[in-house]
């Protein structure tokens, strides 16, 4: 299985930017979703998941209310729609799947992990 995360960019403060990850060489529907990101120094965090049917999601108190995580299956990809960026939301972005109804929110609930794509907010 391979995810190619895309999308990660600069912005300012206040705006927005969509991540995507296309999953590639497995099932897509078999799989559970989620973001994870990496700030410089820091452990790698989770950010938001999603099942496989795409009825549950949940996110880090940190940015809920303001990302959304969405998968769409004829195109075997994974969104977050990130809203009303701050600075602290700067990190390295990663997806990652694994088998099952739904991941955990630690990384080693995961498989499978893109490349990362890096999301820079200026204040």
């Amino acid at each position: 299985v391979q995810l190619q995360a895309s999308g990660g960019g600069l912005v300012q403060a206040g705006g927005s930017l969509r991540l995507s990850c296309a999953v590639s060489g497995g099932t897509f529907s078999y799989y559970a979703l989620g973001w994870f990101r990496q700030a410089p120094g820091k452990e790698r965090e989770f950010v938001a998941r999603v099942s496989q049917s795409g009825g549950i999601t949940s996110y880090a108190d940190s940015v809920s209310g303001r990302f959304t995580i969405s998968r769409d299956g004829a195109k075997n990809t994974v969104y977050l729609q990130m809203n009303t960026l701050k600075p602290e939301d700067t990190a390295v972005y990663y997806c990652a799947a694994t088998n099952g109804v739904i991941g955990g929110t630690l990384p080693g609930s995961y498989d499978y992990w893109g490349q990362g794509t890096q999301v820079t907010v200026s204040s």
